[in-house]
């Protein structure tokens, strides 16, 4: 794995940087191979807590996790058990669809994409609206259970996908009473 490790309001050291490698490379065990993909690490500091993002796009699984602690190492340890568990999750439901269909159909997409996040300013002039952040990326076709899981291990409030019966882009969402929605086209 190559690691892309950057630091906002924060220096990395190589202390830190020989550490986020030490703990993230445990993962590798987890495949039969070891990933070729980039690993990306944003560290910030903000009002003195640290915050570590992990970002690890894969051909068929996109990994990533982010935690808040006091302490740096803390949560280093806390997103490597993250991204841990996402991977347990995958391979379980991976393997589960292998044994009921006979062959696996699909995997997880790879996806990175967040809410965009329009700027506020304190008045608006001529009421324009500023789009900050373009994401584009590729659709793979999956069915509406495999969406809410991406989306649940993502931790994102929405997801965009291509119906694998249909053909048609739906998008599933969390809604206020825990349960989920489904968006498609009529």
């Amino acid at each position: 794995m190559k690691y892309n490790i950057r630091g906002e309001n924060v220096e990395v050291t190589s202390a830190i940087k020989e550490y986020v490698e030490r703990k993230i490379g445990k993962l590798e065990r987890y495949f039969d191979t070891p990933p070729t993909s980039d690993v990306n690490v944003n560290i910030s500091v903000y009002n003195d807590e640290q915050q570590i993002e992990v970002t690890i796009p894969m051909t068929n699984l996109l990994l990533r996790a982010e935690e808040n602690h006091i302490d740096l190492y803390a949560a280093i340890d806390l997103v490597v058990d993250k991204l841990e568990r996402q991977i347990r999750k995958h391979k379980t439901k991976v393997n589960r669809k292998f044994r009921q269909q006979g062959a696996p159909k699909h995997v997880f997409a790879e996806l990175e994409r967040e809410a965009v996040q329009l700027k506020e300013a304190e008045e608006l002039e001529d009421e324009e609206i500023e789009i900050v952040r373009t994401k584009r990326f590729d659709l793979k076709p999956m069915d509406s259970e495999e969406a809410v899981l991406q989306m649940d291990m993502l931790g994102h409030a929405f997801f965009v996908f291509e119906n694998s019966d249909t053909g048609n882009t739906n998008v599933v969402y969390k809604r206020r009473d825990g349960k989920y929605g489904l968006i498609e086209p009529s």
